[in-house]
Order: C-alpha cells, then structure tokens, then sequence
C-alpha cells in the first residue's frame, strides 16, 4: 500500500519553479517508474476513492515575474510561492490523486479583452490592465469596436462587430459581472507564456508516468468574442441577435462530477479559480446540492489579483470562496493531509 505522505523525489527543487526549463521528458519517465516501484504507488485505474485535481490557469503568463499578468497577490510573490506548494503536493499524494487536469487560458491577438480590439475617437487602443469598458463607455463612444478587425473577425461586417460589443458589454453589467476589462497581451497560443510553469509540468508528467493515467487538458478562452474566465462556461453565450457564440464545457462538467472527489488550484483566486468554482457549483446545485462536500480548495495554492496602485481583488476573492465554503466545499492546505480532510476516504 503507498504511504502517506510520500516524500518529495530529489529532482524537485523549490528555487526551479521561478524558471522556465526543458523538462527532460525520458530521464523523468524512467525516474517515475522506479518511485511507483520503491513507493508501491499502484495505477490510477486502482484507486478505490478517485480524486481529480484542477490545476487552472498554471501558465507561465500568469505564475512567473516579467511575464504579462503575473499574479503576486497580497506578498508580490504569490503564484510563485502557490505553484512551489503545488507541486509538493502533487508529489506527497502522489499515490492516491488520481487524475489531473490542466487547463490552459489560450488566446489570439484579436479579443475582446486586447487592446487592439477597441479604439477611442482618436484612434489610439486603451491601456491594458488600466482600462474598464463599460456600457455607459461604449453607449457613448468613448470606446468603440476597431473597425480593422471585422474582416477577420466578422467576414467584414462591421456593423454586427459593433451590436454584439454594445450587447456583450450590457450582458455584463445586466448580469452583475465584471465590467470588460482590457488586459494586456497574454496566453498567447504558440507563445511561452502559454506553456504551463515548467516545474508544475514536470510534476504533472512524473504523476501520469508513475500512475499510468493520462493527464487531460482543456482549452479555454479561443473565442474572440467572449471572455472565459471560468473553463466551465464562456462570460457570454450569444451574440445580439440571439445567435449562439460558444457552448458551455458540458462534457469537463460531467468528467469532473464522475470523481469522488474533486481539488481545486490555480490562478487567479480572483478571476478564474472564483469563476469556475462557481459555475462548477451552479451545476452541482442544479442536481444535488449534497455533492458540494465532494470538492476541495486548495487555498495556499491560489492567489487574488493585486497590480499595487490600480486594482486589488483580495476581498472580492475571499468573499467568493467564503461564499463556496457556505454552500459546503472545503477550504483546505495542500500541507494538511488528505486523510484528515472532513469528508474524504483514501481507502
């Protein structure tokens, strides 16, 4: 039987997790299969209690310094610090996680969120990360849809660019979501910064190797038209006339719910952790809301969005996951043993 909690392999090193490397896939290979064998870690497929982790958004563009939206949090520092835990605690539960599933913001350079998708009455596109689009801003025309983008985003129709920006942006302000924020340049597909954080890759890889269970990863946040903080549901579904934009991720929705257990981690507590989180207990309550106690969040490996000076999310964070441990998740450490988790039996 695999011991809890397993010690970390001697190839981790914390200091790494800052860095972008090559992870030597063979030699790690060969080094998973030798620690299942010394460690007795049996296949996933095993596994009386099935637990899947959601690592969210563990993209360099997000988790290391001099990358476009780095998430320091509260310290300066917190992503770093979060991923270091992460990876810990992928390595001592090694034996007993059973799944885990990646997912990956990936963008192109015409979104709705980048600068060059709005411009203002002199031409000029807004400051990224600074800027907020609100209806009343494009009621007015402060900002406006830039009208070189239709021939690749609309077949160049520029008017139905237009109706669906004033709509998206309503839809928004109707609903009490975020207004549309302008965000730099990031995630960009094909790009480092769309890579997940090279130690946290590495952890991953070692896992699928010594459980013999394949990693599944999901793409979020492809659409041009639709921000998608959450990987369950795009912020907007349709477009002005009433036409259908994107889908929610029905089948992650069903995958995810298949577990016993379900732990959750990644970037940013604020954004895309609290978006999912909630659009994943949207879906529990709509069928029972019992299955709340069956996920866990990983609260020392998740940091809010604070840019010191212009905006800070700590509360709104906070308050999104004090509102999820009401409605019956957990707020866990990844140092606490899974064992001692309320509502969890590993055997």
């Amino acid at each position: 039987m695999t011991s809890i909690p397993l010690s970390i392999p001697p190839h981790f090193h914390p200091k790494k997790v800052s860095e972008v490397w090559r992870v030597p896939y063979q030699q790690r290979a060969a080094e998973a299969r030798n620690w299942a064998r010394q460690n007795n870690i049996q296949p996933a497929a095993k596994d009386q209690t099935k637990i899947c982790l959601l690592a969210i958004d563990v993209q360099n563009t997000f988790c290391l310094h001099d990358f476009e939206l780095f998430v320091g949090g509260k310290t300066g520092t917190g992503a770093i610090e979060d991923n270091i835990r992460l990876c810990e605690f992928i390595y001592r539960n090694l034996g007993i996680i059973t799944s885990i599933a990646p997912t990956l913001d990936t963008h192109s350079a015409l979104q709705i969120f980048h600068p060059i998708f709005w411009v203002n009455q002199s031409g000029e596109h807004p400051t990224p990360s600074a800027t907020n689009i609100t209806l009343e801003d494009v009621k007015t025309g402060q900002w406006k849809v830039n009208p070189n983008l239709a021939a690749s985003l609309t077949n160049g129709d520029y008017q139905r660019l237009e109706k669906h920006a004033f709509h998206y942006v309503k839809k928004l302000s109707d609903e009490g979501k975020y207004p549309l924020t302008v965000w730099p340049y990031h995630s960009m597909l094909g790009g480092i910064g769309h890579a997940l954080v090279s130690a946290v890759e590495e952890a991953i890889f070692f896992h699928s190797i010594a459980r013999h269970t394949q990693t599944f990863f999901e793409i979020k946040g492809n659409n041009p038209l639709t921000e998608n903080y959450s990987v369950l549901r795009p912020e907007v579904l349709d477009s002005h006339d009433g036409e259908p934009i994107d889908q929610k991720n029905t089948k992650l929705i069903h995958k995810l719910l298949e577990f016993d257990k379900i732990v959750i981690a990644g970037q940013a507590k604020s954004h895309c952790v609290a978006w999912t989180i909630d659009d994943l207990l949207t879906e529990i309550l709509a069928i029972d809301a019992n299955l709340t106690k069956k996920v866990y969040l990983l609260e020392d490996c998740t940091s809010p969005v604070v840019v010191p000076g212009i905006i800070d999310f700590t509360e709104q964070a906070d308050a999104a996951f004090t509102r999820f441990a009401d409605a019956g998740m957990h707020l866990v450490s990844s140092t606490q043993p899974l064992e001692t988790w309320p509502d969890i039996s590993i055997y």
